[in-house]
């Protein structure tokens, strides 16, 4: 940003100083005298003077407001300009190239890589009540270029001390609305951002010709015999968002894990039961073929029932009895024929 130094006029453009002049020509009139030259020196003079009041310089970043007898005639640009001599056209040059700074609550001292600045005396400036009732210390520039150098001069009586009173008068309405924890730490960017369009609003409303270029919150703090208590409900408010972010990634690591859980249990029980119903179709299946083929060759089909009922029996027994119904005259150990009356010999065959 510009510094508010102008620099000095360059080059020719300072009139001469005519009381030198005059002091000049009166050691020469004797000598003037005697040649008649009393109305050349009167001559030199007046051109002199019309000369060095008839012409102006106005800079890069200025624009000039030429006024007759102190009415508004015309607008000057950047360059050299004629004008009425003697006092009849004035020029008043504003800077509408440069961007003016306004500080609340500090004063800078030294501008430099590490500025200095002087913060004591301004409490009355930065010292804002907020919306619950909290006393906190707000620190902010305005930065603003002159738009209309016409309305800046002459709307207004004042228009640095406009803009310093509407400034202040906004942040403290924004401020007053707002919580104070909310000014400290979350809403810094949207109150300055909202400071600044307020601000605009109202300078166009007072024609002041003034463009706010941007609003910043330097340093928002407590007042400094509370501070000690404010940074402890800090540490207190920044434990507890620890907790609560140590809760939330142990939410984060148990909830889906047992949501996999749950999800493989409810897998697996589906697999199960579709397995279940499988099985249970294929037996159902199995008995009707069975049905359906006993149903077409009974005797064969109860043969094979026979046969494979006897190879689950025999696979199941430890001793087998094989009895020859042919054997006749011995101690009948079994009698295992339908009509009980033949005796039978054993033999045990280990199997």
């Amino acid at each position: 940003m510009p510094m508010d130094w102008t620099p000095p006029p360059k080059g020719s453009g300072q009139p001469p100083d005519l009381s030198k002049v005059v002091e000049e020509l009166k050691s020469r009139l004797p000598k003037m005298k005697k040649t008649g030259g009393l109305w050349i020196i009167l001559l030199i003079v007046v051109v002199l003077a019309l000369g060095s009041t008839s012409y102006f310089t106005v800079d890069p970043e200025e624009t000039g407001l030429v006024l007759r007898f102190g009415k508004y005639v015309r607008k000057a640009g950047p360059g050299l300009h004629f004008k009425l001599p003697l006092g009849v056209e004035q020029v008043n040059l504003i800077k509408t190239g440069r961007v003016f700074k306004e500080e609340f609550g500090f004063r800078g001292v030294a501008p430099g890589v590490r500025s200095r600045f002087r913060e004591k005396g301004y409490n009355q400036e930065s010292l804002m009540l907020t919306g619950d009732l909290n006393v906190i210390d707000v620190k902010w520039i305005v930065q603003y270029q002159i738009r209309d150098p016409y309305k800046y001069l002459f709307a207004v009586r004042n228009g640095r001390a406009a803009i310093r009173d509407l400034a202040e008068s906004v942040m403290r309405q924004i401020v007053g609305n707002r919580y104070g924890d909310a000014v400290l730490t979350l809403e810094r960017v949207q109150i300055a951002a909202l400071a600044q369009k307020k601000l605009q609003t109202l300078l166009d409303s007072y024609n002041t010709g003034v463009r706010v270029v941007t609003v910043k919150l330097q340093d928002v703090n407590p007042p400094e015999p509370v501070q000690p208590a404010f940074n402890e409900v800090n540490e207190a408010r920044q434990q507890k968002e620890r907790m609560i972010n140590e809760a939330q990634e142990a939410y984060n690591r148990e909830i889906p894990k047992a949501q996999g859980e749950a999800k493989r249990v409810m897998t697996e029980a589906e697999g199960y039961a579709t397995e279940r119903v499988n099985r249970a179709q294929g037996e159902a299946k199995r008995f009707t073929d069975v049905l359906a083929a006993y149903r077409k060759a009974k005797e064969v089909t109860l043969r094979r029932f026979y046969l494979e009922a006897m190879a689950k029996v025999m696979a199941a027994s430890k001793r087998i009895w094989v009895v020859d119904e042919k054997v006749r005259g011995i101690v009948p150990l079994l009698n295992l024929g339908n009509s009980g009356a033949g005796a039978v010999r054993s033999r045990e065959v280990n199997q």
